[in-house]
């Protein structure tokens, strides 16, 4: 049978000066909570810190752990740009492309010449900026 805890009762706690875990004498209490604690051995006081219940062991929790699936590897870039590329461009006449100027402003799926990249199609419109699909990949280009 145990004593119910009061003030000037002993507990062990961990101390926050000595970082081990130290008997301690109860200094306040609020209703059946310990609140404030004075260390016996560097006679520190302190809010009270319960101690904490053991976890589980890790070796317990990796086996618990479902088996491990392989991860499927991150799509190329490269290569889906290239891919995208290729299927979309036998529907384009290459007559009808937009020789590219900074200046200018351009819309979505339209067709571009530039002067270093070659071919392209517009893919995304940003302010300032235009993502442009070419055949080596998308570029970032600057735009009115």
């Amino acid at each position: 049978m145990r004593r119910p805890l009061s003030a000037g009762s002993i507990i062990e706690t961990r101390c926050t000066r000595c970082r081990a875990l130290m008997n301690h004498t109860i200094v306040a209490m609020v209703g059946e909570k310990v609140v404030r604690v004075e260390c016996n051995t560097c006679h520190s006081m302190h809010n009270y810190h319960p101690v904490k219940t053991e976890k589980e062991t890790v070796t317990t929790r990796t086996a618990q752990k479902k088996a491990a699936t392989p991860r499927t590897p991150k799509a190329d870039p490269v290569a889906v740009a290239a891919a995208e590329w290729e299927a979309l461009q036998p529907g384009w006449d290459a007559a009808q492309a937009i020789p590219y100027d900074m200046e200018r402003k351009y819309r979505v799926n339209n067709l571009l010449l530039h002067s270093l990249f070659g071919l392209g199609i517009v893919q995304l419109v940003l302010p300032n900026k235009i993502d442009v699909l070419f055949h080596e990949g998308k570029k970032r280009l600057r735009c009115g």
